[in-house]
C-alpha cells in the first residue's frame, strides 16, 4: 500500500489501536468492595475509609 492509500483508509475509517473494546458483557463487571455498606460508612475499621466516611457524609449533607 502506498502512503496515500493509507492515509485515506484512516480519514475513512480512523486509527484502531487493536483493542478489542467492545460493549462489557454481565460477567465481566468489575467486582470492588468501594460500594459495600461498611467501606461506605467507614466501619471496617480503615483510617482511611472512616475519613472518606466522614467526607461523604458531609457531601451529602452540603445542601439540605
Amino acid at each position: 500500500m502506498s502512503k496515500e492509500s493509507d492515509f485515506q483508509e484512516i480519514l475513512e475509517n480512523g486509527i484502531n489501536f487493536g483493542r478489542g473494546g467492545g460493549p462489557r458483557k454481565e460477567d465481566d463487571k468489575v467486582k470492588t468492595k468501594a460500594k459495600k455498606k461498611k467501606y461506605i460508612t467507614g466501619a471496617h475499621g480503615s483510617g482511611s475509609a472512616k475519613q472518606k466516611a466522614k467526607y461523604r457524609e458531609q457531601r451529602a449533607n452540603r445542601h439540605k
